[in-house]
């Protein structure tokens, strides 16, 4: 089972390069939703509920309010990416947005214990 579950904390790590790489790579304009921002999200999603689902065979008790922020944040990134990735362009302010949530959600996974 201990396997599964770092099995998933890697995929969940990928999904997060993923999101943050599509993000910096488009640094300078124009910007658009790629699909690594949408395969990314849904990474994240899919392998978030699996790490806390397998947290529990495995003896521990996950955070239920830490996880509880970090998927509203990652809710709002997904409704975001998915909200305007047909545009041909994404303003800067958008752009910037889905970055500092995504970044918001890794300090809150190294930093909230």
């Amino acid at each position: 089972m201990q396997i599964l579950f770092n099995a998933m904390l890697v995929l969940h790590f990928i999904g997060i390069a993923s999101l943050l790489g599509s993000a910096i790579v488009q640094a300078k304009p124009p910007r658009s939703i790629t699909p690594g921002y949408v395969h990314g999200a849904l990474t994240m999603l899919i392998t978030g509920l699996a790490l806390v689902g397998l947290t529990y065979p495995l003896g521990g008790e996950p955070d239920n309010a830490k996880i509880g922020v970090k998927l509203v944040v990652l809710i709002v990134i997904l409704v975001l990416v998915f909200a305007n990735r047909k545009k041909e362009q994404i303003s800067t302010g958008l752009w910037a947005t889905i970055a500092g949530l995504t970044t918001l959600n890794i300090i809150l996974a190294v930093f909230w214990t």
